[in-house]
């Protein structure tokens, strides 16, 4: 197998969270540095999967991998990501041209008022300044850090910048709400992702999405200090674009006087 090198990616600071850059960020570009060079545009990618070894901080990330295996349908990317000599991240990719085969729907999206009939907020910049990026407007009652009793949070989430809504940009809203815990919570704490699988549908076989998209994190199950959080990102007429599931750390309370930010309306 042959290794193969990409220049550096460029990080953006405007992405940061808690202590390194965002890590849907983050698996986005891994996806994009090794897209192309392994799977070309005929095969969109189906699953990707990242490893968060250590926070990625502001500086040149640089990313190499090899196809361990190819075929005339599938492709898998194996990558790994370093800054200043030393690995951050590693991951893996599948790519796979489309077929015919049976369609199912199991995932829909959940009924809630459209973004035009929500709220805007705003996540407080101390602990998640990447969310200027972002406009985000929660579905339903539920919020973080509003002590409500069920750990779940779904939103209507749209670029800034009015970026399409590409497999990358979808991998980025896989981990863009807060771990769902903090709807349970009042307090924050670090919750940082150690790993996270997004499992891509064929609704953007056929191109990008753009505009709005409905997100949707949920805690499946918490304790031992480590949360598995389930996600999905749905377009803004409703099909499914991905499904993710993620392994995070889950940390102490942070102190009063820095906790005391809140989602403000």
């Amino acid at each position: 197998m042959t290794t193969t090198a990409y220049d550096a990616t460029q990080t953006d600071p405007r992405w940061w969270s808690w202590e390194g850059m965002h890590g849907g960020w983050v698996a986005g570009a891994a996806l994009t540095a090794v897209r192309d060079s392994f799977a070309g545009r005929d095969r969109p990618v189906r699953s990707l999967t990242t490893h968060y070894l250590a926070p990625v901080g502001t500086g040149p990330l640089r990313f190499s991998g090899t196809a361990p295996a190819a075929g005339r349908r599938t492709a898998t990317c194996l990558f790994t990501g370093h800054q200043d000599g030393e690995p951050v991240v590693l991951g893996s990719a599948l790519f796979g041209t489309g077929r015919g085969g049976p369609a199912h729907a199991g995932l829909t999206a959940p009924e809630v008022p459209g973004p035009d009939d929500c709220v805007p907020v705003e996540l407080p910049a101390d602990l998640a300044l990447f969310a200027r990026q972002l406009e985000i407007r929660p579905a339903t009652a539920d919020l973080p850090l509003a002590g409500g009793p069920r750990a779940v949070l779904v939103a209507w989430v749209r670029f800034r910048d009015d970026r399409p809504v590409d497999a990358a940009a979808v991998a980025t809203l896989a981990d863009v709400l807060p771990p769902a815990l903090y709807a349970r919570w009042k307090t924050p704490r670090p919750v940082p992702t150690a790993e996270m699988t997004v499992h891509f549908t064929d609704a953007l076989d056929d191109g990008a999405a753009h505009g709005w998209s409905l997100v949707r994190i949920r805690t499946d199950h918490a304790g031992g200090g480590w949360a598995v959080d389930d996600s999905a990102v749905w377009s803004a007429d409703r099909r499914l674009l991905a499904a993710a599931r993620q392994a995070r750390v889950v940390r102490e309370p942070m102190a009063p006087q820095t906790a005391a930010g809140t989602m403000n309306s």
